[in-house]
């Protein structure tokens, strides 16, 4: 598909042989190419691409002004397509006006942030609260074998004091009551969080 195009040596070549013609002259036939699918471009007198690189080279360095029209046109398209942004100074106006930013101190928002929140916001927040009395370990064959009336002991003696579990986490170490006939726990160390 680029071979559709025309190049600029290509244009002055019909631009001559059109001005040939006007003047009454004839064209210099041109030479037949081995290249397939050329034989219209050589009737139309547009050069293969052969002569086209012949050309080139032959016109040596004057540019005609057809030459500088096409450079000034493709100078401009260039612009076009891709503006240098570094050819203008400063930021575009577009943009608006350029300012640095003011972080806000850290003492600041955070007694600002935590005026209104802080515990009271979690005040709400449900916790699952387990007391274990004891763990066992229990092979399946005794599971199976448990029924109505059967004991588990327990690795905890009578007076030890209970776990009391928050979400899973160990939270507190307490005694067993029965406060009107419920049973209850008293806390009675609250245990320091394993970090």
């Amino acid at each position: 598909m680029a071979d559709d195009l025309l190049k600029p040596e290509e244009i002055e070549a019909l631009l001559k042989a059109a001005g040939a013609g006007a003047s009454g002259g004839e064209p210099k036939p041109a030479a037949r190419s081995s290249e397939p699918g050329h034989e219209a471009d050589l009737k139309a007198g547009i050069p293969s691409s052969a002569a086209r690189a012949g050309q080139g080279t032959a016109r040596g360095a004057a540019k005609t002004p057809t030459e500088r029209l096409l450079e000034q046109a493709e100078a401009g398209l260039a612009a076009a397509v891709s503006p240098s942004l570094q050819s203008r100074p400063g930021i575009p106006s577009e943009l608006g006006s350029a300012a640095p930013y003011e972080f806000e101190a850290f003492d600041q928002g955070a007694s600002a942030a935590g005026d209104g929140l802080g515990l009271n916001a979690l005040q709400d927040v449900e916790l699952d609260l387990r007391i274990e009395l004891g763990r066992a370990e229990l092979l399946i064959e005794e599971v199976l074998q448990l029924k109505s009336g059967s004991v588990v002991p327990l690795d905890k003696l009578a007076g030890d004091p209970v776990d009391i579990l928050v979400n899973g986490r160990l939270v507190a170490r307490g005694e067993v009551l029965v406060l009107n006939d419920n049973f209850c726990v008293r806390v009675a160390e609250i245990v320091a969080p394993a970090l």
